[in-house]
């Protein structure tokens, strides 16, 4: 596993990848609506986060690295209150139960090191009927770990509602339908 490293962010906020990045499309596929309150693991720099502040009503944006957080600081300051940045793993920060209505993991769900707790947070922030989005690199994660982390998420109260892979790309949507008990 490698997190991308602070220093070379720009490769993830550039002007090739946003002209074959479809940023809004993800947007759709995702559920989000003006009135969404949404939780993105893994902000990075801000490449999505900008577009989902753009459009949501709330965002809570979690990060781990502080280069990244400096970075995404800059970027969102524009949309002051809107975005909210939890510094930190989301394996070890509650953002709250049942709060947000999607949760949005683009190429990051593979990078966090505590699959279940972070799944167990996150599955508890999201409300009844909310949305559960991971999209991940075919490079680096298989087919059957996407399947993995599918069934993972599954044992949590969610039904799968859409999946695909393209060539640099997989995709889960998943619809939280019921609690689960927690070991918290």
């Amino acid at each position: 596993m490698c997190i991308c490293p602070s220093w070379l962010s720009f490769i993830l906020y550039n002007p090739i990848r946003k002209a074959f990045t479809d940023r809004k499309k993800i947007l759709d596929e995702c559920g989000i609506t003006p009135h969404s309150i949404v939780l993105e693991v893994g902000a990075g720099n801000g490449f999505l986060t900008e577009v989902v502040a753009q459009r949501a009503k709330k965002v809570y944006a979690v990060e781990l690295q502080d280069g990244m957080v400096r970075k995404l600081k800059k970027r969102v300051q524009r949309f002051g209150d809107k975005v909210d940045i939890v510094q930190g793993d989301i394996a070890s920060h509650s953002i709250g139960d049942e709060c947000v209505d999607v949760c949005l993991m683009y190429y990051s769900f593979h990078e966090v090191i505590n699959k279940n707790e972070a799944a167990e947070i996150t599955s508890k922030a999201i409300k009844i009927g909310g949305i559960l989005s991971i999209y991940e690199p075919t490079i680096e994660v298989k087919k059957s770990d996407m399947q993995k982390t599918t069934v993972m998420f599954e044992g949590m109260g969610f039904k799968k509602e859409m999946e695909w892979n393209r060539f640099f790309t997989r995709f889960v949507r998943l619809r939280k339908y019921k609690r689960i008990n927690s070991n918290r």
